[in-house]
């Protein structure tokens, strides 16, 4: 949990609105931790009553007021596995294992759901020495989950035994949403190699045509695959079970006993075009940046399988579609269709945020004299919001301009070189009856 690191004034002058006592409030809540008439919350190391107030005075003690304010852990068990109480007497010896000699922290038992579970909030702050948590994978993995694990195991309950390679997040959350990702396009990529061979050999050959470089081989313990224009090496088996060497082998065999493997993959059916004349008042059309976004994203939301190979720096915009969308609705209304109009339309904004913060700035100094102004704070706030959005699209806008530029050609598909010869001859032949 942390505060607004972007105004820190916010957090001195609202202490009672930052996350850390947010958290608080929410795992004491009353209607969820009470069992048989017993309140199932236990602090270590600070008073229940004022643990809010103990940890802030840790952090000023040692000097460490702001960034990361604390952690928040959910110990859940099985449903039916455990009684309220046992739940929390659970908790309670886990968060003691894990941090009851350094921090502060506060254990809640929830019964609102099927499954218990315990709310863990503790300092990010030693109250002994004042170093802060380092919160990293070897600190979950090694101290979190082993403890967790360990105290479950002692007291004869179920652990989660994980399955396979884990994925990052903001691949899961992409992916969770419907967006492309790299990953992704990487696995249509293997599969319309393998759908396109019919050895193992030619399907690593097909790959390199496609401009990937392959890392495999006796001395090379997981075979791995770069992108073309990529930065690092993926994982085969990162991928998903699917796309392991053993799995990839038995889905070529699999194709060459059903049928030729070039039917696995259908090529995509060419619909004809009827232009429909459209009654009332045209469309004006568009010009310049508005024009150049709007061709930009019908071809990335077009985009379908190619037996040419499309450059990975293609494919990497197909992920960039959602932020591409929200600058041209930025650039459509605001009829934006050049860079001074841009810059005009960026300076304006910026004006705008200056006069706010300064208005502002001069309130905060009226509510320390007691003044009760926190409605017009919170007023400018909300038109702060949609005025440093825009100002960051138009910044983005003027960065990625030169990439949209360069990438639009690239996502046109081009008819082979005989169906071009016979394009410009009937082309000439058109002219000569003219």
């Amino acid at each position: 949990m942390r505060s607004r690191l972007d105004h820190c004034v916010d957090y001195v002058l609202n202490q009672e609105k930052t996350d850390l006592a947010a958290v608080l409030g929410y795992i004491g809540n009353a209607d969820k931790n009470i069992s048989e008439g017993t309140v199932l919350e236990t602090a270590l190391n600070c008073s229940l009553e004022t643990a809010y107030q103990d940890m802030m005075a840790t952090k000023e003690r040692w000097g460490k007021p702001s960034g990361v304010l604390g952690y928040h852990l959910i110990h859940s068990f099985a449903p039916g596995e455990v009684t309220p109480r046992q739940a929390h007497a659970l908790g309670v010896e886990f968060s003691r294992r894990v941090l009851g000699d350094k921090y502060e922290v506060v254990i809640s038992t929830h019964l609102d759901h099927e499954h218990l579970h315990c709310h863990i909030l503790f300092n990010s702050v030693s109250f002994v020495d004042g170093r802060k948590y380092q919160n990293t994978f070897k600190d979950y993995f090694g101290d979190i989950r082993g403890t967790s694990n360990a105290v479950s195991q002692e007291n004869g309950l179920s652990t989660i035994e994980p399955k396979g390679h884990g994925r990052q997040y903001a691949e899961w959350k992409a992916e969770d949403s419907g967006k492309p990702t790299i990953r992704g396009q990487v696995r249509q990529d293997i599969d319309f190699a393998l759908a396109h061979s019919f050895t193992f050999k030619s399907f690593w050959a097909e790959l390199a045509r496609m401009g990937y470089e392959v890392k495999r081989g006796p001395t090379v313990k997981h075979t791995a695959i770069k992108p073309p224009g990529g930065k690092r090496f993926i994982r085969l088996d990162g991928l998903g079970a699917e796309y392991t060497e053993e799995s990839l082998q038995k889905r070529l065999t699999q194709g060459r006993t059903e049928g030729s493997s070039l039917q696995t993959i259908p090529l995509p059916k060419v619909h004809r075009k009827y232009r429909v004349k459209r009654l009332g008042r045209p469309r004006p059309r568009l010009h310049g940046f508005r024009a150049l976004y709007f061709r930009y994203i019908y071809l990335l939301r077009g985009m379908r399988p190619s037996r040419r190979p499309r450059p990975y720096s293609v494919k990497k915009e197909v992920t960039k579609l959602n932020r591409y969308v929200r600058q041209f609705q930025l650039l459509r209304e605001n009829h934006i269709d050049t860079a001074e109009q841009l810059a005009g339309l960026a300076g304006s904004l910026d004006s705008q945020i200056t006069v706010l913060v300064a208005r502002r700035k001069e309130l905060y100094r009226q509510k320390r004299r007691g003044g009760d102004v926190e409605l017009d704070i919170q007023n400018i706030n909300r038109e702060l919001c949609p005025l440093r959005r825009d100002l960051r699209l138009c910044r983005q806008i003027q960065e990625d301009i030169p990439v949209i530029r360069e990438q639009s050609p690239l996502l046109v598909d081009k008819p082979p070189e005989k169906k071009q010869e016979k394009i410009k001859q009937r082309k000439r032949g058109h002219e000569l009856w003219m």
